[in-house]
């Protein structure tokens, strides 16, 4: 690439960023004004469904501003309880679907740092049921469920047959006194959370794909859901989001749940206390602003 072709792109990223950060900061407004008024609500959805122990499928977050990853919205919330989560414990009511009735489709995006393996498989296993990360702290554990979010699971699916998330660190720890939130975000293959890179949060696997199973569970502490920019739809992708408080139920419901963890929660309560990395130069504003200083590194993703 010459030198003009160097400094066009580098132009080019300049105003996207720019851009996004505009939409991102309205949208932000926004989805705060409506957590306020949402509050109350949200917390007894948060009690029902955690009390039901009902897992109706949905949405997170992503791609950059948690990099998009949820969210920077919203009032505080509370940190984590001590002691073992009580926790959503079944996974859908969902109709048994065979895979010939599913077909799901991924497109390419080369718009922003990506690492390609290839597009996953238009016809979904249906029989996963369990997502291992196995991290450098030990394993997190997720239930999940392909007759609710059939396509995203079959991309993660592919993506961890593909060895996309070994050596992908975690980019994204928000708390609740640095956002209002508590999440870990994690999938942007070209994150360093390091506090220094400014594109931390803004990777995909290279392709996109649309929306499952939105607005019909709140965000609580365990729930899994993909992550995406906040002023997108439809633009799943490698990132996703693990709640750790139920206060996060707050958020606007726009994003694709991909399970509820069964174990390993207390790995990220531990690594939360020893706090985040802030990147003040991060471009989006947020997404890879808030790495964690002791680093929660991906071995290896095993579906099954």
């Amino acid at each position: 690439m010459s030198g003009d072709d160097r400094q066009n792109e580098e132009d080019r990223q300049k105003e996207l960023a720019r851009e996004h950060k505009e939409r991102q900061a309205k949208r932000a407004a926004e989805q705060s004004a409506k957590a306020r008024r949402n509050t109350f609500i949200g917390a007894a959805v948060a009690v029902v469904v955690v009390a039901g122990g009902i897992f109706a499928a949905t949405t997170l977050v992503g791609n950059d501003g948690a990099s998009n990853a949820a969210a920077e919205s919203t009032p505080s919330a509370s940190a984590s309880p001590s002691g073992s989560p009580v926790l959503p414990t079944a996974l859908p009511s969902s109709t048994p679907k065979q895979a010939k009735d599913v077909t799901c489709t991924y497109k390419r995006d080369n718009s922003v740092p990506h690492k390609y393996v290839g597009l996953p498989p238009k016809k979904p296993n249906m029989k996963l049921s369990t997502m291992t990360i196995k991290t450098n702290h030990g394993d997190i554990v997720i239930d999940v469920d392909p007759n609710a979010t059939p396509c995203s699971v079959n991309s993660m699916a592919f993506l961890a047959k593909k060895g996309f998330y070994e050596g992908n660190k975690c980019h994204r720890l928000a708390k609740p006194e640095t956002s209002g939130l508590y999440l870990l975000q994690c999938g942007d293959p070209q994150a360093k959370a390091d506090g220094k890179n400014k594109t931390d949060g803004q990777g995909n696997a290279g392709y996109v794909f649309g929306d499952e199973a939105v607005d019909v569970m709140p965000y609580s502490r365990g729930v899994v859901f993909l992550t995406q920019p906040l002023d997108a739809a439809g633009q799943n992708s490698s990132q996703f989001a693990i709640s750790m408080s139920d206060e996060n139920t707050q958020l606007e419901q726009v994003y694709s749940v991909l399970g509820v963890v069964k174990s390993g929660l207390e790995i990220i309560d531990k690594v939360a206390e020893g706090g985040v990395i802030t990147n003040p130069d991060d471009i989006t504003g947020d997404g890879g602003s808030t790495a964690p200083k002791i680093p929660i590194v991906i071995k290896k993703v095993i579906l099954k």
